[in-house]
């Protein structure tokens, strides 16, 4: 190793082995060394995607993701978009394959996708220290000292590729450099958990543990819809999750508020539907009990969570069903309400929303506007898409945005 690094990378994950790799291949002189706290590179990236990693989406658009800044999101996602994302890894090896517009290794295995950038990061030459904890960054005449579990190396330029703080310790999520930066006066945008489980009083979500339903699913803030999903709903003894669900959930932790969930248990159906439903059920099963009224209509145990909500015994017959009974049960059906409580937090949210006031920083390049030489990217940055894949196309993007601007700052300073 030169005594000099070209590049310090701060950060083994999906960004900093993306930045580490699309660097080598632009300029196989460079000297490039990832720096990892973690005894192992990419443990996050393992995760992503229920472990299947959603490498990208194919309706990448701005208005997928979020940000107190969004043009800055502009170039990035312009120019790397998900075809080139694609080829990107699959000069890697990687071959893909589809679930609608979402993007996944064949394999779907995402630990072959980190295996995939970390080959290439080796056989191109790139140093990889582990269990290498950074804990200061200092500018020193025209280089950066990098201070790392007690040792200093020196580099040209550096790249912050640490994350924020979901997934928690466990996956190096600490948020360390990111406080590094704010004490030395970086702006910030507030922080909070994003895709993430919602926290709801739980009577009822605690007796249906286990249950998926296919439902719409709309978050209320003080009475009104500000986000809204749908798809498979989980009940569970703290509240719910599921696709649908963590996807509406960035806004909670972010302020205080009355949120409640409202979930469409038959949303194919209009209310008046579902009431002409019910009501050819009354006439078709006279005689039987309420516990199995929805027999065959909804979740047995939904169905009779249903009823108890409605006022009626489950030892009630049909019969004893009124015109209001039916339309209580239909408000029901078509909107089960919760009240939120939270989510939670971190240590189980895929994303962190907010993050470095990117206005500091060249959207096209991921340059530092006030430390020439230091890049940032990824999580790190006050940007967080959707579920579905584009948090990641963010961390390539940025990644390899971050990449171009380095070789051009190299380039001028030499």
């Amino acid at each position: 190793m030169t005594d000099v690094l070209d590049v310090a990378v701060i950060g083994g994950g999906a960004s900093g082995l993306c930045n580490a790799v699309a660097l080598k291949s632009l300029d196989k002189g460079l000297s490039v060394a990832i720096f990892e706290q973690l005894p192992r590179v990419g443990k996050k990236l393992i995760t992503t995607g229920n472990g299947r990693c959603n490498i990208t989406n194919k309706c990448i658009s701005i208005s997928r993701f979020h940000s107190e800044n969004p043009d800055f999101i502009d170039y990035a996602l312009t120019y790397f978009d998900n075809m080139f994302i694609e080829s990107f890894f699959a000069d890697l090896g990687v071959v893909f394959t589809y679930e609608g517009d979402k993007v996944y290794p064949y394999s779907l295995q995402a630990s072959s996708v980190v295996d995939a950038l970390r080959f290439a990061a080796d056989k191109n030459g790139v140093i990889t220290f582990l269990d290498s904890k950074v804990t200061d960054i200092k500018k020193e005449k025209d280089l950066y000292a990098i201070f790392v579990s007690g040792k200093k190396f020196l580099a040209r330029a550096v790249v912050i590729a640490a994350g924020l703080f979901s997934g928690g310790e466990k996956l190096g999520s600490n948020g360390s450099i990111f406080k590094l930066l704010k004490d030395k006066g970086y702006k910030t945008v507030k922080t909070s958990p994003a895709i993430v489980q919602i926290k709801t009083d739980n009577k009822i979500t605690k007796s249906l543990k286990g249950i998926k339903v296919n439902a719409d699913v709309k978050l209320l803030k003080n009475g009104k819809e500000i986000n809204a999903d749908s798809g498979e709903v989980l009940f569970c003894d703290y509240g719910l999750s599921g696709p649908p669900v963590m996807q509406i959930s960035r806004e909670i932790s972010r302020q205080n508020a009355d949120f409640k969930i409202v979930l469409d248990l038959m949303p194919e159906y209009s209310f008046q539907n579902v009431e002409d439903i019910i009501t050819f059920r009354l006439s078709v099963l006279r005689g039987r009990s309420l516990e199995n009224f929805f027999t065959g209509m909804l979740n047995t145990r939904v169905g009779q969570q249903i009823i108890k909500m409605s006022g009626k015994k489950l030892s009630d017959n049909v019969d004893s069903i009124s015109k209001s009974d039916v339309k209580t049960l239909c408000k029901i059906i078509k909107g089960m309400e919760f009240s939120v409580t939270g989510t939670l937090g971190y240590d189980n949210s895929q994303v962190t929303a907010g993050g470095l006031d990117t206005t500091q920083f060249d959207d096209t390049t991921m340059m530092s506007k006030k430390d020439k030489g230091l890049f940032c990217i990824g999580e790190i940055l006050d940007v967080d898409g959707d579920c579905g894949g584009f948090n990641l196309n963010w961390a390539w993007a940025s990644a390899i945005c971050a990449a171009y601007g380095a070789i051009a700052f190299l380039g001028d300073e030499r």
